[in-house]
């Protein structure tokens, strides 16, 4: 199971995560409690492992400026978490993941021609477009719907429910933030914690 680990602010944080065996690194150049200056994601990704996803979230952002960002700090996804369009999304030079925010498999299954490398399903948006720790009812995803998808499960995960989130969703990723935080800091040893317990389970699609 790869793990992502989102909105990292911090080179400590991010060498950590790396080190404990994160797939992927998020992070937040939209509106957010975690948001990333652009000079701040240069100085982490310079010091993490070529193989790591560098991943930029952004939400309804101008393409210009998403390639400006990504070009700069060296992304190699982007993650879409507002209203972008499926052209939208082809008009970008790197992988795309895009967010969407389960609200019912209605707006699932519009998503399911959408020209992007991943979808990400994650809870339904509170003040921010995710990032708000809150888990939907993983029971009401329809299987079918995200049987042939590279499915990212993100909303509310934490050490003691990743698992039973992995076994219900089956996704190719699980993605954190708040899960793996102290009182709105990241923590070191959930991190270390979480990834652990989330490659530890078996998964058959």
């Amino acid at each position: 199971m790869k793990v992502k680990i989102c909105g990292i602010t911090d080179i400590e944080t991010g060498v950590a995560a790396a080190r404990y065996g994160a797939d992927a690194i998020g992070f937040v150049f939209a509106e957010s409690k975690r948001k990333v200056t652009i000079e701040k994601a240069q100085e982490i990704i310079a010091h993490l492992p070529n193989e790591v996803y560098k991943v930029g979230v952004f939400v309804n952002e101008t393409r210009d400026e998403i390639e400006k960002i990504a070009a700069s700090v060296g992304l190699t996804h982007i993650q879409l978490h507002g209203d972008e369009t499926g052209g939208f999304s082809e008009s970008l030079s790197l992988p795309v993941i895009k967010s969407i925010s389960f609200q019912g498999n209605e707006g699932l299954a519009a998503l399911a021609d959408f020209p992007c490398e991943f979808i990400l399903l994650d809870s339904p948006k509170g003040k921010y477009r995710g990032g708000n720790g809150t888990v939907f009812n993983w029971n009401e995803v329809d299987p079918h719907l995200i049987k042939n998808h590279n499915i990212i499960l993100a909303g509310g995960l934490h050490v003691d429910n990743v698992e039973e989130a992995i076994r219900m969703i089956k996704p190719c990723m699980v993605d954190v933030s708040s899960g793996v935080e102290t009182n709105g800091k990241k923590d070191l040893e959930k991190i270390k914690t979480f990834i652990e317990k989330a490659k530890s389970i078996p998964v058959g699609r």
